[in-house]
């Protein structure tokens, strides 16, 4: 009996030593594969690791499926990310030799900025990272680089970039439909609130009080006065007026009135879908191009930005050259 169990035991633990060999040796195999040099850029290297990570990050597929089912796509994407791992590699070794540091107080200040920018709150803005598959390290990373990529450029490229007049007028000229504009009016409008649109003797009722503040308006009496006192709309509180609308975002039944006005002329009452309403044209704009001088500072921009990503794309081209680099993949 003692014999059994010594020999049962001397099995199990044979089998626990097999099932240890065969976990370790695939472990160690996984992390040579995850682990393998894929690329070296003079001192540093770029693993396989790195590479399937930001292959992730920028198109949010599993890049060890999309080997699986799509090799050729992976292949490509490969090839792409690679490429812009590189560049990043030699642009951080240039951001050192220049003395270019990025704190976590300006990763913190751009973020802030975006979340303004787009009107969210810090939670509604990791949600939007995580549904795009992105940790919020990973974005203040992407942060990181963006930001010391605008350093090196201002510190190499952008104090040497001149934009002429000329230049600036030329894109104008070529480029007018992008500054064409519809025509815009300004409105100004007494609404009535009608509950129940369907109920025929709740809208005879507003009808019949839009007709009087109409007659108190062309009796002379101020548009902005009977609209505070009266609108249940938008813009009562600032005697009616509405501001500026293309007339592309107007109604096509408001448009049509719109349009056949001149500027100070009221019309109404109108029926509209919940209610009653008055309108004043306070400006009309036509249709036309914007001059050169309201563009002038957005045409520079455009021209600035395509120049430096000229010249940036010139300067990592010849970092490249100068630089010791071996694809491994």
């Amino acid at each position: 009996m003692k014999k059994k169990k010594l020999r049962l035991l001397s099995l199990t633990l044979a089998l626990i030593i097999v099932t240890v060999c065969l976990f370790s040796s695939f472990f160690s195999a996984n992390a040579e594969i995850y682990n393998k040099i894929v690329a070296i850029v003079n001192d540093d290297i770029i693993t396989l690791y790195e590479l399937n990570k930001r292959i992730k990050e920028m198109t949010g597929k599993d890049p060890f499926w999309l080997k699986k089912y799509n090799k050729e796509e992976y292949e490509q994407l490969c090839k792409r990310v690679l490429d812009l791992l590189i560049n990043n590699k030699l642009a951080e070794s240039k951001a050192k030799e220049l003395g270019i540091k990025v704190s976590e107080a300006d990763v913190d200040e751009e973020i802030r900025r975006i979340e303004e920018a787009q009107g969210l709150t810090h939670e509604q803005f990791l949600n939007i990272l995580k549904k795009h598959g992105l940790t919020y390290q990973e974005y203040r990373e992407q942060i990181k680089r963006n930001i010391q990529r605008m350093q090196i450029m201002e510190f190499e490229v952008r104090s040497r970039i001149v934009i002429s007049d000329k230049k600036i007028k030329e894109y104008y000229e070529k480029h007018k439909d992008e500054f064409r504009t519809a025509g815009k009016v300004r409105i100004a409008s007494i609404f009535l609130k009608v509950e129940n649109p369907n109920d025929p003797n709740e809208v005879q009722e507003a009808m019949r009080k839009a007709e009087v503040i109409m007659s108190r308006i062309q009796a002379g009496q101020d548009f902005s006065d009977l609209a505070e006192e009266f609108s249940e709309g938008p813009g009562a509180d600032n005697g009616g007026d509405l501001g500026y609308f293309s007339l592309d975002e107007l109604d096509p039944e408001l448009r049509k009135i719109v349009e056949n006005m001149n500027v100070g002329d009221v019309k109404g009452p109108i029926l509209r879908p919940f209610g009653i309403q008055i309108i004043k044209l306070l400006d009309k704009k036509k249709a036309g191009i914007k001059p050169l001088k309201e563009v002038k500072k957005y045409i520079y921009k455009i021209l600035y930005n395509q120049e430096i990503e000229k010249r940036y794309s010139a300067w990592l081209k010849e970092l490249r050259r100068k630089a010791y680099i071996k694809i491994m993949f």
